[in-house]
Parts: structure tokens; C-alpha cells; sequence
């Protein structure tokens, strides 16, 4: 199975940059082993529209068309559940268990993401009930993704 973080805004030079691509190399070295093709970022530039409507509206067309046929959305929503590392880590391999290609995690605009796309979403995670910058969002879903391979390769990193 094929990972994707399909997110609207870039990360620019910087601590965030620097940690989530961390992240994602060190993912890319224990998720090989465990029958993952890999951990992918797609950027997405944000909507310049006046209105939100509008905005969220044209980030949502764009993340829709990053998203390839046989794929499960998951959407990062504020008012989506909170689930435990060991709960990701065995949704994620069951996924991958059950021969889904890809799973696509969209992290949307300051706006948040369109009522649609949460609709496809097999899941909507949150972390925690505050509100988080989408930068901060990426390092901590990227964060999330090397933990839950930890724990699935049975790696002593996650020490819950």
C-alpha cells in the first residue's frame, strides 16, 4: 500500500520542513519491510479566492483530483475522532492487509476541508480538540505514520 499526504499549503524552509521529512525518511526505511510502497507529499498551493466558500470549494477540487481510483481518503478534521497510536497503527495495517493501493491522508486550507471530501473519508482523525496550523498538522500525521510502522514492525520506539 501506497501512502500519500495530500495537503493544501507548502512548508517552507525550515524546523517544520526539516522534521517532517524526518519523519518520512525514517517511515521510508521501516515501511519497505513491512509491505509499504512508500510515503509520498503532495502540495497544494491554497486557494486565493476572497470567500471561503469558494476557497474551500477549489482546494477540494484539487485534492479530489490527487486522489487515485481504489483508495482510502482519510481526512485530518478538527471535529474528526481522536484515536489512540496502537488503533492508527492497526487501522493502517489492516488497510494494507486488505490490499487497499493507496490510503490518502488530506489535510485542507486554513479554511478546513470541503464537506464532501469528509463525507468520502473512511476516517476523519483529530488531534485533540484544539485547532492546529496545517503545518503542524503534517509533521504530527508524519509523526503518527513512522509510529504506527513502529508498532507494527514491533519496533521499541511507541513504548505505550
Amino acid at each position: 500500500m501506497r501512502l500519500v499526504v495530500v495537503s493544501i499549503g507548502r512548508l517552507k524552509q525550515g524546523p517544520e520542513q526539516e522534521l517532517a521529512e524526518r519523519y518520512r525518511e525514517r517511515f521510508e526505511d521501516i515501511g519497505r519491510k513491512l509491505g509499504f510502497r512508500g510515503l509520498a507529499i503532495h502540495e497544494i498551493p491554497e486557494s486565493r479566492a476572497r470567500d471561503a466558500a469558494t476557497r474551500i470549494s477549489e482546494e477540494a477540487g484539487a485534492i479530489a483530483a490527487a486522489i487515485p481510483e481504489k483508495s482510502v481518503l482519510v481526512a485530518l478534521d478538527e471535529h474528526g475522532k481522536s484515536i489512540d497510536s496502537a488503533t492508527f497503527a492497526r487501522q493502517l495495517g489492516q488497510w494494507r492487509d486488505d490490499g487497499i493501493a493507496n490510503t490518502i491522508f488530506a489535510i485542507g486550507g486554513a479554511d478546513g476541508l470541503s464537506p464532501e471530501l469528509q463525507r468520502k473519508a473512511k476516517l476523519r482523525i483529530a488531534f485533540g480538540s484544539a485547532t492546529w496550523p496545517h503545518q503542524m498538522v503534517r509533521v504530527m500525521l508524519l509523526e503518527q505514520i513512522y509510529r504506527a510502522a513502529t508498532i507494527l514492525a514491533g519496533h521499541p520506539y511507541h513504548r505505550a
